[in-house]
């Protein structure tokens, strides 16, 4: 019984050490000398991968064959392309992508569009780009 007690002990005290409040408000980037994008992990496990992303220019259409994503804009403004709609995101938008969806931004800000982007499951470099 103290064994059983000791083991359920440490699980909960490693699955408590992965929660986290992120204040993605204040997130710069590494420096602010990006050419175009700049991503930053924020959190990672087998169910997602969390990104802080900063665009000054545009993103080139593409898709995920295996990922769906979810990215709520925190700053700037741009036009989004989501197969074949196209609309504009600002601050406090939320927009789901699903898997296969060709999608695209063209930031119309002065400053870096900045987006949180959440990807399920676990984005692995499932990323494909579409020549138009």
């Amino acid at each position: 019984m103290t064994r059983f007690i000791f083991i359920t002990s440490i699980l909960i005290l490693c699955s408590s050490a992965y929660s986290q409040k992120i204040d993605v408000e204040t997130l710069k980037p590494d420096s602010e000398d990006f050419e175009n994008i700049h991503v930053k992990k924020i959190a990672e496990d087998t169910f997602q991968s969390s990104y802080v992303i900063w665009v000054k220019q545009h993103v080139k259409p593409h898709y995920h064959a295996h990922h769906s994503e979810y990215i709520h804009v925190l700053n700037g403004e741009a036009i989004m392309r989501l197969d074949s709609s196209t609309f504009t995101i600002r601050k406090g938008d939320v927009v789901f992508i699903p898997q296969k969806s060709i999608h695209a931004v063209k930031t119309v800000s002065k400053k870096p569009l900045k987006v949180i982007s959440i990807q399920t499951p676990l984005f692995d470099g499932d990323r494909i780009w579409v020549e138009e």
